[in-house]
């Protein structure tokens, strides 16, 4: 039974090692005009991975993008483990040069190994406060990401050894990471080139993931 505990939580470790992830904006080279923004990414979370996002611009007084993005882990069988998400971030608050974001998305996520697929819904918010301009901008930023619900099913080979296991939906929550780190672009004509680093940790703040670092780099562009 230990042996089972144990395997299940680093199942779970790397299901929920995703970091809470916007599309990172600068917001000072956002025109009123630019409606779509386009973005890819790549980078290391608890794998090599890669995305594609697509973000919309509201004409609304405070700068708000709603925004849908997928990303999936390297590896020989595809789609085995991907996220999507949908929310959308907004501008709060600015003073001079110094803006005050905000993020909140709805999350899905699947991992499978030989022994079992897993399925998570989830949430994540993040806030970053940074300094922007037109050519350029650097941030901090800090997000929580939390696992809500997770469906276990087991496969044949794993049955054999545990007859006893149980498939299907566990709740409470099955875990949840925080992380923070550094973003910064720059941004030319409709475009901007982006890179983010930073550590995750359990949302005890005692343990760490697999992997408690990430990196990304990415583009956008915009259009009318």
């Amino acid at each position: 039974m230990k042996a089972i505990i144990v395997f299940i939580t680093f199942l779970i470790s790397l299901l929920t090692s995703n970091f809470s992830q916007a599309q990172t904006i600068n917001w000072e080279n956002l025109k009123p005009n630019e409606k779509h923004i386009l973005n890819a990414n790549a980078g290391w979370e608890y794998s090599f991975v890669y995305g594609l996002g697509y973000g919309y611009h509201l004409k609304t007084k405070l700068p708000i993008v709603l925004e849908s993005s997928f990303s999936i882990a390297s590896g020989e069988v595809v789609f085995d483990d991907f996220k999507t998400k949908i929310g959308g971030q907004i501008s709060l608050y600015q003073i001079q040069d110094f803006r005050f974001n905000a993020a909140i998305h709805a999350i899905y996520r699947r991992y499978g190994n030989p022994l079992v697929t897993l399925q998570n819904f989830g949430a994540d918010a993040s806030t970053t406060i940074g300094y922007y301009k037109p050519k350029w901008f650097v941030a901090g930023e800090f997000g929580f990401d939390q696992a809500i619900v997770t469906h276990f099913k087991h496969s044949e080979i794993y049955k054999e050894v545990y007859p006893d296991v149980k498939d299907g939906w566990f709740e409470p929550t099955t875990g949840g990471n925080v992380n923070f780190g550094i973003q910064g672009g720059y941004s030319f004509s409709k475009s901007d080139l982006i890179l983010r680093a930073g550590k995750v940790i359990t949302e005890d703040f005692k343990t760490e993931p697999l992997v408690p670092f990430y990196l990304q780099i990415g583009y956008s562009y915009k259009l009318d």
